[in-house]
């Protein structure tokens, strides 16, 4: 079978990643699948590597299966197709068949008409260099010419066992709403919530549907919480959960109708982790407020920052035996009695664990965390060609002013009385800013300096 070299641009940071009919292509798909089965081939010295795969609910995405497949096969890899769902249920059903490799179709967050793959190599994110190389692979010819297999596994049932049992002997007094957005979680919610004994359940959007119809499903952006919050109306004490596209993040609603911030999120998990693993490493990406660093220092853990991106904080986690790690934008990650990598569901049920255990609402234990002063995460146009200069540009203009900067991702200036971060997307054409303050008027203060600072790049806050 004849190979087309996939253009440079797919191959993102930390996945693969473009347009459907503009930068990917099937013939894209069957390349890859080629080089990826080679690779894990000649890495782990096998033949016949057993490889994982599952797609995500978009309209290119069983064109693009298709194509990774017999890719796959040609190269001769023993395929185990696990069907749609969320991305957590491919990396479970690779940990659960000890496969060699696996591989997920999806576009994730981004836009319907954009897909494309993650990957995974022996229970490890496949990423950067690594998974640029196969483009490399693909130029030199160095693809295995073998014949492999398919089999289709359905492996749901296995998946809800292993993550139910985090509610098994509790209930909860509140209702639950889930919002899948129709994206790739939304059956495997159906099947979820019979095992969770609550007030009531409310499925919202829990069809496929890669039209996507309702609301894009983003957690991060709080438009995708309007139809939670026109629900609850009709629930007393409802708590409402949204997911991404690929069921990898999440975003939660409290009882009162208030979304909360990822950083109050990130502190609740994080304060209920060292209770049960005292004096645990807890993780959290650049885009994280400093509270939740002072808190988890204050709950007498071990606070790390690190670089965002979903497979350089599994990367992270295992480096400094991280028990949990979360990031701003919802991928939250639980290696304390799970397997370490980002599940929305999962990170769903250990919030209603937490609900259920304490005997009180969500709203309620929420008060008790730290007010905080921080701005949304705003996301800036800037070709992928310009954005890493410009943040260049920003870290030297922060710097001749005298700021305290760092550069472990991106540029974050710090002063006593706040930060302000840009850094560059690894998966969009943008700029990515957040700022907070110690209260309003330094949160203001530093919303200015983010400003005057976007400024020097012919840039502003959206």
């Amino acid at each position: 079978m004849s190979q087309r070299l996939p253009d440079a641009s797919l191959f993102r940071a930390y996945d693969i990643r473009g347009i459907v009919g503009t930068s990917l292509f099937a013939e894209d798909a069957a390349s890859i699948g080629r080089a990826f089965a080679s690779e894990v081939t000649e890495r782990l010295a096998t033949d016949a590597p057993t490889i994982t795969i599952a797609r995500d609910a978009r309209l290119s995405s069983p064109m693009l299966r298709d194509a990774l497949v017999e890719g796959l096969i040609a190269s001769g890899a023993r395929v185990i197709d696990s069907g749609i769902g969320p991305t957590p249920y491919l990396y479970f059903a690779a940990q659960h068949l000890s496969a060699h490799g696996a591989i997920m179709i999806t576009g994730s967050h981004n836009p319907k008409d954009h897909n494309g793959m993650k990957c995974v190599i022996d229970g490890k994110p496949f990423y950067a260099d690594a998974l640029a190389g196969l483009r490399t692979r693909i130029a030199q010819k160095k693809l295995l010419q073998r014949t492999g297999s398919l089999q289709y596994l359905d492996l749901r049932a296995d998946y809800l066992a292993a993550i139910t049992q985090e509610m098994d002997g509790l209930s909860l007094k509140q209702s639950v709403l889930w919002d899948a957005g129709n994206g790739a979680a939304s059956e495997i919610i159906v099947q979820l919530t019979p095992h969770i004994a609550a007030a009531q359940h409310g499925h919202l959007f829990c069809s496929f549907d890669g039209h996507f119809p309702n609301h894009h499903p983003d957690p991060s952006d709080p438009h995708c919480f309007h139809d939670l919050l026109l629900a609850r109306l009709q629930h007393t004490h409802a708590i409402g959960l949204a997911f991404d596209g690929d069921g990898d993040r999440l975003g939660v609603m409290d009882e009162r109708g208030r979304i909360l911030s990822p950083d109050h999120l990130l502190m609740l998990l994080a304060r209920d982790v060292l209770t049960h693993t005292p004096g645990a490493t807890i993780l959290a990406d650049v885009k994280t407020s400093d509270a939740v660093f002072a808190d988890v220092r204050a709950h007498g853990g071990h606070a790390v920052m690190a670089k965002t991106g979903h497979a350089l904080i599994k990367q992270a986690m295992r480096e400094h035996g991280a028990a949990f790690a979360g990031e701003a934008s919802g991928h939250l990650f639980f290696a304390d009695r799970y397997f370490g990598y980002d599940d929305g569901l999962y990170a769903a049920l250990r919030v209603l664990r937490i609900v259920a255990e304490s005997g009180r609402l969500l709203c309620e234990l929420v008060d008790d965390l730290p007010t905080l002063y921080a701005s949304p995460e705003w996301r800036i146009p800037c070709p992928d060609a310009q954005k890493f200069t410009a943040v260049e540009t920003l870290a030297d203009y922060a710097s001749r002013l005298g700021y305290q900067v760092g550069t472990l991702d991106g540029v974050r200036v710090s002063s006593a009385s706040g930060w302000w971060l840009v850094r560059a997307s690894n998966t969009q054409a943008a700029l990515v800013a957040r700022c907070e303050g110690v209260d309003e008027a330094s949160l203001a203060a530093q919303t200015s300096e983010l400003t005057r600072a976007l400024a020097q790049v012919a840039l502003s806050l959206p």
